[in-house]
């Protein structure tokens, strides 16, 4: 408390309780508490102290045809639309994001829980992406349970083994340099995994709002130990959500 008074004041309070919502730093406070604790503190950072590759961002465009425009559109404007009839609706903005997000990855739940389709576009371009490779091992990016899904029976058809990396067993395969294709969520992704010997190519098939989520998964193959540069690919579907997830992100 006696920390706070000294170096912060009130941001945001009710008026009537006196209640204090959220507090901002006094002027000069930031340079006095960096002050006050330098001769116990050392802050480094890591792109400053490690040799490491580099990362090469690349945006890969997909477009929908225009009647699945047309879908995207109408519940973009009306937050309701009817496809195969499938009722889907949301009820406000968030719900909304969700939604469109889901669109751009090409299917979408139905308000009774169901998938439905909306295009192949993002699932054509990682098959090329995956080839492009020239077998070496792609990490894959998702963030939908039903983009997971027909992820993995699309690359099943195409002849791939992909495989979800979510236990111990999992990363150490992929470390291993078994698993030629494997699938990841953000969600799972987080500080600390080591992933940098089994690849050096991550492919963004869905994408995320979470700067940390976003940053975190990049730094599961960019991070000490890599020793090739670092292909970030995102597929982005074109006039979509998609394109102000990654204006937010850069």
């Amino acid at each position: 408390t006696r920390y706070r008074e000294t170096f912060f004041k009130p941001a945001s309070m009710n008026p009537y309780t006196g209640v204090v919502y959220a507090y901002a730093p006094r002027e000069g406070a930031e340079d006095a508490i960096y002050d006050r604790i330098s001769d116990i503190t050392i802050s480094m950072k890591a792109k400053d102290s490690l040799e490491m590759p580099d990362a090469i961002t690349v945006n890969h465009d997909v477009e929908m045809s225009a009647s699945e425009r047309k879908l995207y559109d109408t519940l973009k404007s009306d937050l309701a639309t009817t496809i195969r009839d499938k009722e889907i609706t949301a009820g406000n903005a968030a719900v909304l994001s969700n939604k469109l997000l889901q669109m751009a990855d090409g299917s979408i739940y139905s308000d009774d829980g169901k998938t439905v389709r909306i295009h192949d576009g993002k699932l054509d371009m990682l098959c090329d992406l995956i080839e492009q490779a020239n077998g070496s091992p792609v990490l894959i990016a998702y963030w939908f349970k039903h983009s997971k899904e027909r992820i993995m029976k699309r690359l099943s058809d195409e002849g791939y083994k992909p495989r979800e990396l979510k236990t111990s067993e999992d990363f150490a395969d992929w470390n291993a340099g078994k698993v030629q294709v494997a699938l990841i969520s953000p969600a799972s992704a987080g500080h600390g995994l080591n992933l940098q010997d089994g690849g050096h190519i991550l492919i963004w098939f869905s994408m995320v709002w979470s700067l940390e989520l976003y940053q975190q998964t990049n730094g599961r193959l960019h991070r000490q130990g890599q020793k090739n540069v670092v292909g970030i690919h995102h597929i982005i579907c074109k006039d979509t959500i998609d394109e102000d997830v990654i204006a937010a992100l850069e």
